[in-house]
């Protein structure tokens, strides 16, 4: 691990000095084939592109846009960026056209780099209404052929002007790095904007650097690392893990050919690191359950048999006890029947440490992914803290918390019960934004905006987003966020949004995962013809409604929440969707937008309604929409003392 270099871009000439051609710093999977890269390359390939970007006018403190999937041109410029002092600004790549125009406009980027041409095409329409975009660069040359804008440039004709530029200026590329600082502006990470637009958070070297070292050397990595570099760009967890982390440890990320054949990749590559949001591990659970439904009915009855064992074996091994020699030799026998296909299936044989972070995660979802061997961990953090508060330790897990404060990391709970850090990943504040800057960055601590407390062992555990905790008329606490993600383990519910708020009971609005129901639907000769019609079929409510059952037994068992069991419920007719604003881009719930978009829903929860008319309106990518009215059903679900 580099120790003495305070800055992204002279890790990366530390690197390049150290492995050379010897190691592999990058690959990527194209047409079938991981291609590689080493640190020398990696090297070459940023210095090229840094000069082609200086021979363009671009100057310290610039500001570039980077829009696409994971792609080692897009982190190879991101670096180029950051050697000439220029500020990086990643984007969602699904972002729609009015999210990117605030973002790119707010941070003043003169420069944009994007993947393809369907990034391409958005920045296009976008110039006409943002001027102040002088050049946009493309990597994939495909179906770019047409185009003549001189301001549009492919990634390697930039290359090649920076090679011409290098000729004449042989030194610039190393006195720009030379001149960089740990106090530097190195990334604007906007925040998903679930209360608003996004605020740009401003991290300087040093706190992204030291965030990228401590969680290197929590957890001993080594170069040896291979990592899968899947998560969005514009997330700082795929900053942190596949950019930030891989220079300083000096391992390599691996970029999957497509978003549909992560998995696919994964078992390839066999990573020894991996970092998931909930959200992935939902994902993954829908898809074991899917193929155990269409297994054979022996292999069904040995999955649930073994899974039971493991799951025992696993809530042993938490509260620190020893296994009993039975359960030990069931679980040894479930480790060669499945939980070692299964986690080999999964792309996980190799993986010797899991995070999870971004969201809350359900207990039951935490337990089944540690229950088949997998050292899943909870890791707490923001991007105001580059990722960096607290994290569970080896063989000091709970599933109910997050894990104890890094060290260098301190945690203060207000009297509010507001969790507030202290964390060398500090940000310095939002970009443009002093008011809010000051009212979240108190005397060196950054109020996290989440309700939490210390339990007995030092753990800190997170309860919900301090505004959406609340109690019902009776006192009870509501929790709407642990309430979800405990639905969310069946894999059938994509999405759910509690309520109760000053209200006597909860009830909640449920997504199902249109895949997971409509495979278990056709295995049943169900007949439907599209989302709307599968939610609304009485045998799908029937279905979640055992889900519903489920948490509620698991409700009635914890004293502060036993009254905040869920009475009624209704299955959407849509998915929540970031185009339609309901959710944000990494799946947080916009909980106001929702409210207010859906009240006549939630008025029908709470009256004793048994149905509900409501009007849908879609939004496409391209900004047209389209509406579709449909007649919801409510059912009331049965609570537990």
């Amino acid at each position: 691990m580099v120790e003495s270099a305070d800055t992204f871009p002279k890790i990366l000439l530390a690197n390049a000095k150290k492995y050379g051609h010897t190691k592999i710093a990058i690959r990527e999977k194209d047409y079938g084939i991981w291609q590689s890269h080493t640190w020398q390359d990696y090297h070459d390939q940023v210095k090229d592109f840094a000069l082609g970007l200086a021979s363009l006018g671009f100057k310290r403190g610039d500001k570039m846009a980077i829009i696409g999937d994971n792609r080692p041109q897009l982190y190879w410029g991101l670096a180029a960026i950051q050697s000439l002092g220029g500020i990086p600004v990643p984007l969602y790549q699904d972002a729609i056209e009015r999210e990117l125009e605030f973002i790119i406009e707010h941070s003043e980027a003169r420069f944009a780099l994007v993947e393809d041409q369907e990034q391409s095409d958005k920045l296009l329409s976008l110039k006409q209404k943002i001027p102040a975009i002088e050049y946009i660069f493309y990597d994939d040359p495909k179906g770019m052929r047409n185009y003549t804008e001189p301001f549009l440039m492919a990634f390697t004709h930039v290359q090649e002007l920076g090679r011409k530029f290098g000729e004449a200026h042989p030194n610039h590329f190393e006195n720009e790095i030379d001149k960089g600082k740990a106090e530097d502006l190195a990334i604007i990470c906007y925040t998903s904007g679930t209360t608003g637009n996004p605020k740009g958070v401003m991290l300087h070297h040093q706190a992204v650097v030291d965030a990228a070292k401590a969680f290197v050397a929590f957890e001993n990595l080594t170069d040896k690392e291979e990592v899968m570099a899947y998560l969005p760009m514009a997330w700082i967890g795929d900053h942190i893990f596949s950019y930030g982390m891989a220079l300083v440890a000096g391992f390599a990320p691996n970029c999957p050919e497509d978003t549909s054949t992560v998995v696919h990749d994964t078992r390839e590559i066999g990573p020894t690191f991996i970092f998931c949001p909930p959200r992935i591990w939902e994902n993954w659970l829908t898809q074991v359950m899917i193929k155990m439904e269409d297994a054979a009915w022996v292999k069904r009855r040995m999955f649930h048999y073994f899974m039971k064992v493991a799951e025992k074996v696993e809530k042993i091994r938490i509260a620190n006890e020893p296994v009993p020699i039975g359960f030990k030799f069931l679980y040894q026998i479930g480790r060669i029947l499945v939980y070692g296909p299964l986690t080999d299936n999964l792309g996980m044989k190799k993986v010797r440490v899991a995070y999870t972070a971004g969201e809350a995660i359900g207990p039951e979802l935490f337990e089944f992914f540690r229950s088949l061997g997998i050292n899943l961990k909870q890791l707490y953090g923001m991007t105001e803290s580059s990722a960096l508060i607290s994290i569970q330790k080896d063989g000091d897990i709970d599933s109910e918390t997050v894990g104890t404060p890094v060290p260098g990391v301190d945690i203060k709970i207000t009297e509010n019960g507001e969790v507030t850090y202290k964390s060398p990943g500090n940000f310095i504040g939002y970009y443009k934004n002093e008011e809010a800057s000051q009212e979240t960055l108190v005397d060196g601590y950054v109020l996290s905006g989440d309700a939490g407390y210390i339990t007995r062992k030092g753990h800190l555990k997170i309860i919900d987003r301090a505004k959406d905790v609340s109690t019902l008329t009776d006192g009870t606490i509501f929790a709407p966020k642990y309430i979800e993600n405990k639905l969310k383990f069946s894999p059938f519910i994509k999405e759910a949004v509690a309520h109760g708020q000053n209200k006597d009971f909860v009830t909640a609005f449920i997504d199902i995962d249109y895949g997971a129901v409509g495979n278990w639907a056709e295995r049943r000769h169900i007949p439907y013809t599209s989302y709307t019609d599968l939610a609304q079929k009485p045998e799908v409510y029937d279905l979640v409604y055992e889900a519903v059952l489920r948490v509620n037994k698991s409700l009635s068992q914890d004293e502060k929440l036993k009254g905040a069991q869920i009475k009624r419920f209704l299955l959407l007719h849509k998915e929540l969707d970031p185009d339609d604003g309901e959710i944000t881009r990494t799946r947080k719930v916009r909980r106001k937008f929702v409210a207010e978009k859906y009240d006549n829903l939630i008025d029908a929860l709470f009256t004793g309604k048994e149905n509900v008319e409501v009007d849908a309106t879609f939004t496409y990518e391209d900004g047209r929409t389209t509406t579709m009215k449909a007649n919801l059903k409510i059912r009331d679900a049965e609570t537990f003392n």
